[in-house]
C-alpha cells in the first residue's frame, strides 16, 4: 500500500516516514506541496498525510486541489492550527481528518489505520476473492478466516490484485505499488518470481493468478 507523506520539517518528515514504513506501508516523502500534487499526478495512493503549513503550495491548497480533480483519495492534515474555525476549514476543504500538533505518533497510526478501513466507494472495506481476503486496517491477508503467512512484498501484491480483480493489474502499476523504486523490478525478473511464490502459496484458497503475457496479471475465483 502506497502512502505519500509531504512534510516541510525536515526531522518530522524523516521520522514519520520511518514509523509508517515500519507498519509495512510504501511511503513517498515530499517537502512542499507543489511536489505533493505531482506525485499525485503520477501515483495512485492509498492515503495522503499532508502538513497545512508548507511552501509552494499550502496542505489546504493540496486538499482543495485534489476534492476538484474529482479524487476519492483519504486526506489526513496535520496542523498546529488548533482553533475550531480552522478544524472546520480543513474539514469542509475536503480532508477526512486533522490532527493537531504536536501529537501522539500512535494515534496518527491509528487515524492512518482508520481512514484506510474506510471504502472509497461505499462498499465493504474488506477485499476478497474465493477463499482470500484483505483487510485494509489491519494489514492481514486471510484464507477462509485463517492468516495466511507472506512477506511485506507479497501482501502488497496480493492487495493490488484483490482490489483490482477481476479486472487486469498491469506490470506498471504492481511496480508502482510495491516498490520504492518502481523502476527496479520492471527491468528484472523480480514480479514473476514473488508471483510464483504466492501461487505457491495460495494452493487451496480458490483463487487463481493468471498471466496476460506482455500485460499483467488477473486474480480470479476458481
Amino acid at each position: 500500500m502506497r502512502l505519500l507523506l509531504a512534510e516541510d520539517d525536515r526531522g518530522l518528515r524523516f521520522v514519520l516516514a520511518k514509523a509508517l514504513t515500519e507498519q509495512g506501508y510504501v511511503v513517498d516523502a515530499v517537502a512542499d506541496g507543489a511536489e505533493a500534487l505531482l506525485q499525485i499526478g503520477e501515483h495512485d495512493y492509498a492515503l495522503a498525510v499532508l502538513d497545512w503549513r508548507m511552501p509552494k503550495r499550502s496542505g489546504l491548497d493540496v486538499v482543495m486541489a485534489v476534492r476538484k480533480s474529482g479524487k476519492s483519495l483519504p486526506l489526513l492534515m496535520l496542523t498546529a492550527r488548533d482553533t475550531s474555525a480552522d478544524r472546520v476549514l480543513g474539514l469542509d476543504s475536503g480532508a477526512d481528518d486533522y490532527l493537531v500538533k504536536p501529537f501522539d505518533l500512535d494515534e496518527l497510526l491509528a487515524r492512518v489505520r482508520a481512514l484506510l478501513r474506510r471504502p472509497r466507494d461505499g462498499g465493504s472495506p474488506i477485499l476478497c476473492c474465493g477463499g482470500l481476503s484483505f483487510d485494509p486496517g489491519t494489514q492481514e491477508i486471510y484464507v477462509d478466516d485463517k492468516p495466511l503467512p507472506v512477506t511485506a512484498t507479497q501482501r502488497r501484491i496480493l492487495e493490488l490484485l484483490l482490489h483490482d480483480s477481476p479486472n487486469l493489474t498491469s506490470r506498471r502499476a504492481v511496480a508502482d505499488h510495491v516498490w520504492v523504486d518502481d523502476l527496479e523490478p520492471l527491468g528484472s525478473n523480480a514480479i514473476d518470481v514473488h508471483m510464483a511464490r504466492l501461487r505457491a502459496k495460495l494452493v487451496g484458497a480458490r483463487v487463481r493468478i493468471v498471466t496476460v503475457r506482455g500485460s499483467g496479471f488477473r486474480l480470479v475465483p476458481e
